[in-house]
């Protein structure tokens, strides 16, 4: 089997509300606003900005992801980690427990939450009729190529299956710079 070419798209920081943190944020009748669309199906930026606080600093202008949660999730890289003071653990998404804790401001107010910071594990999303064609299974553990000449093979990449999922994977902005990867460029699933 030949090895299969992936495209890339890059996650700048950013977060999911629960419907409660949206209202407690942006008002007891607000509703998100897309703003647009993204690859994987039903999924959108939205206008929603917030700032979230840290020990240290702070980062504006912070998107809401949409649809809405059952919990709240803020996704930022490690230099967000380190302008922030704080120090959230390399999580799959939506593995949240005992993750780092963060204050987020919005427009009406604000939440302070004991724990919901990660940074995302690098991901490729996949449908679930490719990852058979390719034998691949959710959960498992690939490497994945990048060519240029800031090549270099990225370990430890998630396998993420679901039927609505559409081919990319996921790698934030430290990881993207460290290879001079740009939005929609492909990578090298390496089969073994």
């Amino acid at each position: 089997m030949s090895d299969i070419k992936v495209p890339v798209g890059i996650s700048n920081r950013h977060l999911h509300l629960s419907e409660e943190d949206l209202h407690r944020l942006f008002g007891d009748d607000s509703c998100l606003t897309v703003k647009k669309p993204l690859s994987q199906k039903g999924q959108y930026a939205c206008e929603e900005l917030v700032t979230l606080v840290g020990p240290k600093g702070t980062l504006t202008n912070v998107r809401v992801l949409g649809p809405t949660r059952k919990q709240t999730q803020i996704e930022v890289s490690n230099t967000d980690a380190r302008t922030l003071g704080i120090e959230p653990p390399v999580r799959d998404s939506g593995d949240l427990k005992s993750s780092a804790p963060i204050k987020v401001v919005g427009p009406k107010g604000q939440i302070d939450l004991a724990e919901g910071c990660i940074v995302a594990k690098r991901h490729i999303h996949i449908n679930e009729d490719d990852a058979a064609k390719l034998g691949l299974k959710d959960k498992q553990i690939v490497k994945v190529k990048v060519d240029g000449n800031r090549g270099l093979v990225f370990d430890e990449v998630l396998i993420r299956v679901h039927p609505t999922f559409v081919l990319e994977m996921h790698v934030d902005t430290d990881e993207a710079n460290a290879c001079s990867l740009k939005n929609g460029e492909t990578v090298t699933l390496l089969v073994g």
